[in-house]
């Protein structure tokens, strides 16, 4: 008996899917209309889109970059372990790189940069996003909101930020707006596993977006280094203003020892003696102190250089020759596609669903 059903249920399904099929072959003229209409759409879609180009640049940290090394040994000699010279573990480290990018302050920085554009204009990034066009649609959208903006403007005067004078505490709806602009277009992702960072520009000029990708990886380093060298700088010049004031101590010690001596050459006194041993006393404390803070000076010289990370630039940044998007093609098959989909569905489905629904109210009425 089981195997009697599996065989009905099978022959069952099998009309099914004939009598679908019959179904959609019988209207495959109305098929073909909406494929029709779904590639004119997309061909419509495809062309509004204004052409970007993206640019790649890969970057990865020195291996072993957060560790110790041998300096470390030398420096305990004068007493001068990690945690005295704050070379422990950092808050920042190279995978908050995609955080870093998102802030005000680097979105800021970049905004000021000077780029330059295939047509040869010279300008800097906060006003070329001006330029970049956008499809006719957001026009449409946004024609109520331009609307009052224009009718608000005839009122009061006109404010043009300037980017000489934005103030990161307080900005203005026009430099936020070019902060969300360029937060769209520069993306950083890091991969934990290989510490590969990869920054990616998407911009409608290629020599502009290249030349983006180029210092917001630049930006991203001095970022890096700043933080990771200022801990070790503060500790430098602190002893080297030591060490100016240990040699300002050894040299008045030995002018002092000197001038006693040069005085006192034939004079044979115990006070004499006593006195001239306890300034060469001093003067080889103050010596010994000069030359232990000058070594410490030379460590700390070493470890200012040793904090100073570096990058191994794997993909630079380069102008590309062909847009990224849109993908026309990709457009035009995915409306086509969509459009086979829903109107098989009407087909199949939907014209029923709506006869019964039709049916139903007016039954009720």
């Amino acid at each position: 008996m089981t195997e009697e059903k599996k065989m009905q249920q099978k022959e069952i399904k099998e009309i099914d899917l004939m009598i679908l099929f019959r179904k959609l072959y019988s209207n495959r003229k109305k098929i073909y209309k909406s494929i029709g209409i779904g590639i004119v759409a997309g061909i419509v879609i495809g062309f509004s889109l204004p052409k970007t180009y993206q640019v790649n640049v890969s970057i990865s940290p020195e291996s072993g970059i957060n560790g110790t090394s041998g300096l470390s040994g030398i420096a305990a000699m004068f007493g001068l372990g990690n945690n005295s010279t704050g070379f422990g573990e950092d808050a920042l480290t190279f995978n908050m790189f995609p955080e870093i990018v998102k802030t005000n302050p680097f979105a800021l920085e970049m905004l000021q940069i000077p780029i330059q554009t295939q047509k040869g204009d010279s300008i800097i990034l906060y006003d070329y996003l001006d330029t970049e066009r956008k499809p006719w649609w957001n026009y449409v959208i946004g024609a109520p909101g331009m609307l009052i903006v224009g009718i608000k403007s005839l009122f009061k005067e006109e404010q043009k930020d300037s980017i000489k004078v934005i103030d990161p505490f307080r900005l203005t709806l026009e430099q936020n707006g070019k902060i969300g602009m360029l937060k769209k277009v520069l993306e950083v992702k890091t991969d934990k596993k290989s510490n590969m960072t990869k920054v990616t520009v998407s911009l409608q000029d290629p020599l502009a977006a290249a030349i983006v990708a180029d210092s917001a990886v630049h930006k991203l380093q001095e970022y890096i280094t700043d933080y990771r060298t200022r801990k070790a700088k503060q500790d430098y010049d602190f002893q080297l203003n030591l060490c100016e004031q240990y040699r300002k101590e050894y040299f008045e010690a030995q002018q002092e020892y000197a001038k006693f001596a040069d005085a006192n050459r034939n004079i044979i006194l115990q006070t004499v003696s006593s006195e001239k041993e306890r300034l060469q006393k001093n003067l080889s404390l103050a010596e010994q102190i000069y030359s232990q803070s000058m070594g410490q000076l030379q460590v700390l010289r070493g470890k200012l250089q040793e904090a100073k990370p570096v990058f191994a630039v794997v993909e630079p940044a380069t102008v590309p020759l062909a847009p990224a998007s849109p993908k026309k093609m990709l457009i035009i098959i995915g409306f086509a596609f969509l459009a086979f989909v829903f109107e098989s569905a009407w087909i199949l489905f939907g014209k029923d669903i709506y006869h019964d629904f039709k049916n139903e109210l007016k039954k009720k009425d």
